[in-house]
């Protein structure tokens, strides 16, 4: 089981991680190379504005196929398998890797946006499908626990992006076009290894109807002792879903009996991205500089925000006992607590020497608790809310959901943080407030439940106490 978690996590979430965070080293090796394609190209000077309209095109095109990765990674599962979409899912990422690689070389900077959107869509199908995959294969009383992994190879892929993006390794003037391209390592490894493990147990039963394949399967996940357990589980849901095929998104929202579920995860999704987190990175480097650590410096103490935000994605699998309901609710509160903190700290900046640190320690204490709550259990949660016939459609939504999210806090935030400087975070503490209560009022409890022991919880939401 931590083979295959290992497995499938290397090229998927870590794929997101990774690419979010090796943009942001090579920006001025990127405009330097597009005034000088531009220039010999034209024969003169890309002006300001067309140079930051391209770089805005490269760093958010990858939001863009994001969207498109999850809005077709759903039917890839369906059609392909669990197994089988995340291997299709490399060769995308690949062909990504070579078109960002040779576009120094040719001066072609349009095989950069090209690569960059590919690599998007190969992010958002592989957001959409790992945690799947993993939620299906994963024993009920584990479930929680690999389904973290998730979490960890996204906070892994961030901090490698940072370690290698320094410029005493990759993110040097000279190496760059490598750092690009270098998601393809990631993708090769997937390739190596996944073929080893087999098809989602649920997927080979309730989808394929093969009984003979899915028993192989399991014995080989949860061992031949073990898996009967699992099997009986697969076989009453297969039964209670009689023959229910796959359903496309649009029909998840006629449907009365997951209006419930759906709109959770919508909640959930957005409040994952709108939290402030992105706001936490942007004040990260103003706030290590009013603390008087030399700018040069800041990108080793930066590596400090993606170590706190691994250890808790580490940390969240041993805390899993306490429950899910009580990880999320408390990650928002804490959030709350520390935007709260923070705004009175950036307010009262330099009234006191002290201040600045008590800044740095709220955005180091804010990037834990994000990971200990909405950071971590966000993807398991939606998982365990729907059956076999609706779980690839609300990961589809899930995703668009929360690549539509991304997109406009990327757009929106540099207009909220002008306009309202340090207050912005009053913003992200209502926030964070309002989805920490709707948690606490609507979702039960998860842990150690069967699918269908959730759904039974939802139903007297989606049908009234008296159903």
């Amino acid at each position: 089981l931590f083979l295959a978690v290992c497995a499938v996590g290397i090229g998927g979430t870590f794929q997101y991680g990774y690419n979010v965070s090796i943009i942001n080293a090579p920006t001025q090796h990127i405009h330097k190379f597009l005034n000088e394609t531009w220039s010999s190209r034209y024969h003169k000077e890309l002006n300001a504005d067309l140079l930051t309209f391209l770089w805005s095109v490269i760093a958010s095109i990858f939001s863009l196929g994001g969207l498109c990765g999850a809005l077709i990674g759903g039917s890839m599962a369906i059609r392909l398998g669990r197994k089988g979409a995340l291997l299709m899912n490399n060769i995308i990422a690949i062909l990504a890797s070579i078109l960002m690689g040779i576009s120094f070389p040719t001066g072609l900077f349009e095989l950069l946006i090209a690569g960059r959107f590919l690599i998007g869509i190969n992010s958002g199908i592989g957001l959409c499908v790992q945690p799947l995959y993993i939620g299906e294969f994963a024993p009920k009383h584990l479930r929680g626990g690999l389904a973290m992994g998730t979490s960890i190879f996204l906070t892994g892929g961030i901090l490698t992006g940072q370690i290698i993006g320094l410029r005493e390794l990759l993110g040097g003037e000279k190496h760059w076009p490598l750092l690009l391209s270098s998601s393809c390592i990631p993708a090769l490894a997937q390739l190596l290894f996944l073929p080893w493990f087999p098809e989602s147990p649920r997927y080979l039963l309730i989808d394929r109807g093969d009984e003979l394949s899915c028993a192989k399967a399991l014995k080989r996940f949860h061992g031949s002792s073990e898996y009967r357990r699992e099997m009986e589980d697969i076989q009453r849901e297969c039964f209670a879903l009689d023959g229910e095929k796959p359903k496309k998104p649009w029909q998840l929202f006629s449907d009365r009996a997951v209006r419930w579920q759906l709109i959770t995860v919508i909640v959930m999704t957005m409040g994952q991205q709108l939290s402030g987190i992105n706001a936490i990175y942007f004040y990260a480097t103003y706030v290590f500089e009013q603390a008087g650590i030399m700018a040069e410096k800041i990108p080793y103490v930066t590596l400090g925000t993606g170590v706190c935000e691994c250890l808790t994605a580490l940390s969240c699998v041993r805390s899993n006992h306490v429950g899910r309901r009580c990880l999320i609710i408390g990650g928002y509160l804490l959030m709350t607590l520390w935007c709260t903190v923070l705004t009175f700290s950036l307010t009262y900046q330099e009234l006191y020497s002290w201040v600045p640190y008590l800044s740095m320690t709220c955005v180091f204490a804010f990037i834990l608790s994000f990971g200990l709550g909405p950071g971590g259990i966000t993807n398991t949660l939606t998982a365990e809310l729907f059956v076999q016939s609706s779980r690839p459609a609300a990961y589809m939504i899930a995703g668009t959901v929360s690549w539509v999210s991304f997109f406009t806090v990327g757009m929106l935030f540099p207009f909220i943080v002008n306009g309202l400087k340090q207050y912005c975070f009053v913003v992200f503490l209502l926030e964070c407030f309002v989805v920490a209560a709707f948690i606490f009022l609507v979702i039960p409890e998860t842990k150690n439940k069967s699918f269908l022991e959730i759904k039974k919880e939802f139903h007297k939401l989606n049908f009234g106490r008296n159903a």
